[in-house]
């Protein structure tokens, strides 16, 4: 089962989920990691300290938009705690990934695809983003996703 959804304009009823990670709602949104001046190393999300050396020298960055399935599972039931997305009869299996983002960084995201015979280790990805579930409010929430290309 795929998400036939790409969602890259945003209307009144649309927010992030969490508009502190994504350039979204950017026309080609990118994630939003940190990299450390000391080391090198790079971050997702965005850090204050470096996890590799400790400095205090971690500057924003935007992260590549595509990248290779290294790793990858489906969801076939609602996650624990923290979770705040659609359980019982709403709840869709999703899949999980993590995606190698050119030579820089490995993600772990949602996947846009759940169906184990369409996805393969070593398929190249891009980022999408994808509703995820409502607010209180009404608004819907937009999340990150990786889709096949």
């Amino acid at each position: 089962m795929s998400f036939p959804i790409n969602v890259n304009r945003v209307s009144t009823s649309q927010k992030a989920l969490a508009p502190e990670i994504s350039t979204w709602p950017d026309e080609n949104p990118q994630l939003i990691g940190s990299r450390c001046g000391a080391c090198g190393a790079t971050t997702f999300p965005v850090q204050q300290r470096c996890p590799k050396c400790s400095a205090a020298e971690m500057a924003e960055v935007k992260l590549p938009r595509r990248g290779t399935l290294v790793a990858w599972t489906t969801q076939g039931f609602p996650p624990g705690p923290p979770y705040k997305g659609p359980t019982g009869k709403d709840f869709v299996p999703f899949g999980v990934g993590l995606v190698q983002l050119d030579d820089v960084i490995r993600v772990e995201g949602r996947l846009t695809e759940n169906d184990p015979e369409k996805l393969r280790f070593g398929m190249d990805v891009e980022l999408t983003m994808v509703p995820f579930t409502t607010d209180g409010e009404g608004n819907e929430l937009i999340t990150f996703a990786f889709q096949p290309v």
